[in-house]
C-alpha cells in the first residue's frame, strides 16, 4: 500500500504562506520509495500493460470521458498496493471506472498483470505521489467515491506527520468529491483510526455515514492480510464520510 505530508517558512521574504498553502506546496511524502523485488512478471507486464492502462502524471486535469471512452461513476484509489482490492472491486463494479494512484513498480506490475488476466478496462493508473495527482490532475467535484485502504499508520509519534490523512490532505480530497460522493478510509491500527475520526469529522464538508466506525461494506473484500491479522486478533477499523453540499455544511 501506499506508506502514504510540511511545514516551511520563507525566512526572506515576509510573512510564511498559511499553513495549508504551504502544505500544498511542498508536503511530507507520506511514503518511502524503496526499490522493492519485482518478479520477471511484474516487470514484464509493468513493460507491455502500463502503456495501456497508465497515465503520465500531468498538470492538467484528466478528461474522464476520454480516457475511459464512457461517462461514469469515477471511484480514485490512494495506495492500491499490490492491487488485489483494486482488481476485484473493478471487476464486480464494471458499471464504474477507478483511477489508481501507486509509487511503488511492483506493485503497479502486479496490478497491470490482474487488469489484463481479467480482461478489466474500467481501471487506469498513475504512478505518482498521491498528493500532486489529487491536487493537479482531479477536477472540483469530480469523484464519486474515493479509497483509502491500509495506508501506512506510521506508528512511531515522531513519524505521525508522514501520515497521508492530515487535515489539508482531508479538505483538498473533500474538494474533489461531488456532493454525495463518498470517502472511505480503512486501518487494521487502532491509534491511527482514532487519528482518521477525528480528522475526517473536522472536515466541514464530510459527514460521518454512522455512529464513530462504519462496518466494513461490500464492496470491499477482505484481503489475506487483513483475513489473517482477524485470526491473530487483530482489529480492522472501516470509516465512511458523505461530502455535504455547502450549504449543509454552513
Amino acid at each position: 500500500m501506499l506508506n502514504n505530508m510540511p511545514h516551511c517558512q520563507n525566512e526572506l521574504h515576509g510573512p510564511a504562506a498559511p499553513e495549508s498553502d504551504v502544505w500544498a506546496d511542498r508536503h511530507i511524502r507520506s511514503y518511502v520509495r524503496r526499490q522493492g523485488r519485482i518478479s520477471q512478471a511484474q516487470e514484464r507486464f509493468y513493460a507491455e500493460a502500463l502503456p495501456r492502462f497508465g497515465l503520465p502524471f500531468t498538470s492538467q486535469p484528466i478528461d474522464f470521458d476520454a480516457v475511459f471512452g464512457r461517462a461514469a461513476p469515477r471511484i480514485l484509489e490512494i495506495g492500491f498496493g499490490m492491487g488485489e482490492t483494486t482488481a476485484t472491486i473493478a471487476a464486480t463494479h464494471p458499471q464504474n471506472d477507478y483511477l489508481g494512484i501507486e509509487v511503488h513498480t511492483p506493485g503497479v506490475g502486479a496490478l497491470c498483470k490482474r487488469l489484463v488476466e481479467q480482461n478489466l478496462g474500467n481501471v487506469r493508473i498513475v504512478q505518482h505521489d498521491a498528493v500532486e495527482v489529487v491536487r493537479e490532475m482531479l477536477s472540483e467535484r469530480s469523484l464519486d467515491g474515493i479509497h483509502i485502504f491500509f495506508p501506512d499508520p506510521w506508528p512511531k509519534k515522531r513519524h505521525h506527520k508522514r501520515r497521508l490523512i492530515q487535515p489539508p490532505f482531508v479538505a483538498l480530497l473533500a474538494s474533489r468529491l461531488k456532493p454525495g460522493g463518498y470517502l472511505h478510509c480503512a486501518t487494521d491500527w487502532q491509534e491511527y483510526a482514532e487519528h482518521m475520526l477525528e480528522v475526517l469529522s473536522a472536515e466541514a464538508l464530510l459527514d460521518n455515514q454512522s455512529d464513530g466506525y462504519a462496518p466494513r461494506p461490500q464492496y470491499r473484500p477482505r484481503t489475506k492480510f487483513e483475513a489473517r491479522g482477524l485470526r491473530l486478533g487483530h482489529g480492522v477499523w472501516d470509516l465512511i464520510f458523505v461530502r455535504m453540499d455547502e450549504t449543509r455544511s454552513c
